[in-house]
């Protein structure tokens, strides 16, 4: 089975850069997306094949998720289920008989970490929901976890050092989830990899000079890490400032 996620930075317009292409070529069994940045009626999408559920912020033109799924779940839950942080449409799990698929778009601490006391409470209701599902069975996460973990998943790590994305607090957010029971898929199978990277600044040349981030993530549970037999940054793939990112399974194994 592939899985693929993308932080589209909004659909409408990621849908006038050919996403409907890229969707096709990607050929996923379960599709996610981040940042679609949509209300409810806004968009009609013709995906044949597919089961659509989406997740709307409550502020306009802002946040937002999506899965696209051809096998239909058995449930579908909205958010993390703590009322304060679930008004961005930020998160879906579907449960299948197998596994649960969350997707998941993490708030960005902004400029000066403005926003890193939000940050944190949502990276701890996430890591004790994520845990909470992996007690029942097996979880598949992804998304823009707007964090990159250590020094190789981007480009200029010193002059980023504290801010956001980079900050101590975030890092050991993330560090703290993977120690609750998850496997980072690409660091597993690609260890040493440098130059790695699913989001680039549209200022400076960023993404043609590939001074980028790797802040897009695909993690499962540790007892299903050797399941996982590629991991993918699809970085030939625009349309966004991010690029998608997929993993692909042991049908057997889900």
């Amino acid at each position: 089975m592939r899985f693929v996620s993308w932080n589209v930075n909004g659909l409408r317009a990621c849908l006038q850069k050919e996403f409907l292409t890229s969707f096709a070529a990607l050929d996923a069994d379960c599709f996610c997306l981040q940042e679609t940045k949509l209300q409810a009626g806004q968009l009609e999408l013709d995906l044949p094949g597919y089961h659509q559920y989406w997740n709307y912020a409550e502020k306009k033109g802002y946040s937002g998720t999506a899965i696209f799924t051809k096998n239909e779940p058995l449930s579908v839950t909205y958010g993390v289920g703590v009322p304060e942080l679930d008004t961005e449409g930020r998160l879906i799990t579907l449960e299948f008989e197998s596994f649960y698929l969350v997707t998941c778009y993490t708030p960005n601490a902004q400029d000066g970490l403005k926003r890193i006391d939000h940050r944190m409470a949502w990276d701890d209701a996430f890591r004790a929901y994520l845990a909470a599902l992996d007690a029942q069975k097996p979880v598949i996460a992804c998304g823009d976890l707007n964090v990159a973990h250590q020094e190789i998943d981007l480009k200029n790590p010193g002059p980023n050092r504290g801010n956001a994305g980079f900050s101590d607090e975030e890092r050991g957010k993330f560090a703290e989830l993977l120690a609750a029971g998850f496997t980072d898929t690409f660091r597993h199978l690609h260890p040493d990899t440098t130059g790695a990277y699913s989001w680039w600044s549209y200022r400076f040349n960023a993404r043609k000079n590939n001074a980028g981030w790797r802040i897009d993530y695909f993690l499962v549970s540790n007892r299903m890490a050797d399941a996982v037999t590629d991991a993918v940054i699809h970085s030939d793939i625009f349309g966004s400032d991010h690029c998608p990112v997929s993993i692909t399974c042991k049908e057997d194994t889900l």
